[in-house]
């Protein structure tokens, strides 16, 4: 291989990195601009974000209190209607648990009857006891 050619390579390697070198100061500067107005505009954004963070709250808020009003005046129709609707019915004079024992007392009280009525005249009872 000839040694021109080799010699030119090896000087033009080591003469790259100062080319490079050179290059990236002006890009490092540029880059820095770039950061400060990305920055900048990430500042900008995040104000708007909040500022849309409020509306929506604030919006959210309006909404829910108003569906709360009207939930609320349901909430006093509804029971407005249960107490007509529990003045319209005719009291209850027994509870469940006193008409069984009622009538249970009443069927207690018929077979007493019907066993004094089956049981005939006094003789049977004087029979009975002698």
């Amino acid at each position: 291989m000839r040694q021109g050619p080799l010699s030119l390579l090896l000087c033009l390697s080591l003469l790259s990195p100062l080319a490079q070198a050179e290059e990236s100061t002006p890009l490092s500067l540029s880059a820095g601009s770039q950061i400060t107005e990305l920055q900048q505009r990430l500042q900008d954004s995040e104000r708007q974000r909040e500022a849309l963070a409020q509306q929506l709250h604030s919006a959210d808020n309006e909404r829910e209190s108003a569906q709360l009003a009207r939930l609320r005046q349901e909430n006093q129709r509804l029971k407005l209607a249960l107490k007509e609707a529990q003045a319209s019915i005719a009291p209850r004079l027994l509870t469940e648990q006193q008409q069984w024992f009622v009538t249970g007392g009443a069927v207690a009280l018929i077979a007493v009857l019907c066993g004094i009525f089956a049981s005939g005249s006094h003789r049977r009872r004087k029979q009975w006891l002698n």
